[in-house]
């Protein structure tokens, strides 16, 4: 289903896999919708009333991820038959294959400048691939677990993983060193997304829960509860403004992100963090005095938080954080019923919807 937020606007079904739809992506601008299935094809859509696609074949089992470049030139997949396989878009080619899992592979991304690529897998490792070269540069190890989704920071200098662990890790790819590792959640975490500043993260998991963490001072945010069941994917919009989760209860929500108007200080007077050390001795710590610096670029607040681990922050290996927090607030804007494709609330997108181009009574 593709929904159109705008009141009066139509809603779009289409029909095309034969089996589950796993993964999908708009193209970077909007005119193009990638998807991926157990059916073990990619389709690339046309989001009109047309429904047209263009089916692209090279893996031999289901297709878990699939994601744009940030040019819109490329595409990348993660399958079940172990390999990462990169696409042109507008050619409609297979171009190359990655092929050193050994284990089914659940996410691959492109890094910012499209150079590289990242890749996480069930052999519960995280992968670094040069997408010229087509080698591995790099594999990182320290999930305890299957390694559900990743990511790069917007600076294309660090990268997050989600895993069954229950943990979410934060690496930065110049050093290859683990700077911050986050256990707020109590089950699998299956998804993750950057906001576009690269200040905060959100994740979902099996838990229900979506969570905010502040990437700049290593700790949880906000805590969001609105699904009845695992969360299986978040992500932020382009502009950060808001953000879009789905879960298992057929339920996908888009809420405001209200970054803005809440005052940060009062924030951290709610919260009540414990941190670990390296032998997880746990130490009271209070409201943190560190300033929060709002205007400070990207790559200064990366700094700040290496600066932090070095100065000895959290542990030798990264920062882990264990902490409880007020309710989130933001503003839950929509809620759409993915289970049987139907609009819980018509009046806020149009009446009209459409399925193979035609509309749905």
């Amino acid at each position: 289903m593709i929904w159109n937020t705008k009141p009066q606007m139509r809603a779009y079904r289409f029909v095309g896999h034969k089996d589950a739809v796993l993964s999908v992506q708009f193209s970077p601008s909007g005119h193009l919708v990638a998807s991926a299935s157990r059916d073990k094809t990619v389709r690339l859509w046309v989001p009109s009333v047309k429904g047209e696609s263009t089916v692209f074949k090279a893996h031999t089992a289901t297709v878990r991820s699939v994601s744009f470049s940030s040019d819109g030139q490329s595409l990348v997949t993660a399958s079940d038959d172990k390999t990462v396989k990169v696409w042109a878009v507008h050619r409609q080619k297979f171009l190359l294959s990655l092929s050193q899992h050994i284990n089914w592979v659940r996410c691959a991304k492109f890094s910012p400048d499209g150079h590289l690529i990242v890749s996480a897998s069930d052999d519960k490792t995280v992968k670094i691939w040069d997408k010229n070269s087509r080698e591995c540069i790099h594999s990182f190890y320290e999930h305890g677990g299957f390694v559900n989704y990743v990511d790069f920071h917007p600076s294309g200098t660090c990268i997050a993983a989600a895993s069954n662990d229950n943990t979410v890790k934060v690496w930065d790819i110049r050093t290859n060193k683990l700077l911050q590792h986050y256990q707020v959640h109590s089950a699998a975490v299956n998804g993750l997304s950057f906001h576009p500043t690269g200040n905060y993260l959100i994740t979902a998991s099996n838990d229900s829960t979506l969570k905010i963490l502040d990437l700049v001072e290593g700790r949880l945010l906000y805590t969001l509860h609105g699904h009845q069941g695992p969360a299986t994917c978040v992500v932020f919009a382009k502009n950060g403004e808001y953000f879009g989760s789905g879960g298992s209860d057929e339920q996908v929500m888009l809420w405001r992100t209200n970054f803005d108007t809440v005052d940060y200080g009062e924030v951290l007077r709610h919260q009540q963090p414990t941190f670990l050390s390296g032998e997880d001795r746990v130490a009271q710590n209070g409201t943190s005095s560190r300033p929060t610096h709002p205007s400070a670029s990207i790559q200064n607040r990366l700094q700040r938080i290496c600066d932090a681990l070095n100065r000895g922050y959290g542990t030798t290996m990264g920062l882990r954080v264990r902490c409880n927090s007020r309710a989130y607030p933001s503003t839950q804007l929509r809620k759409f019923s993915t289970g049987n494709s139907e609009i819980l609330d018509p009046k806020l997108l149009g009446e009209a919807r459409v399925h193979n181009g035609k509309e749905i009574p």
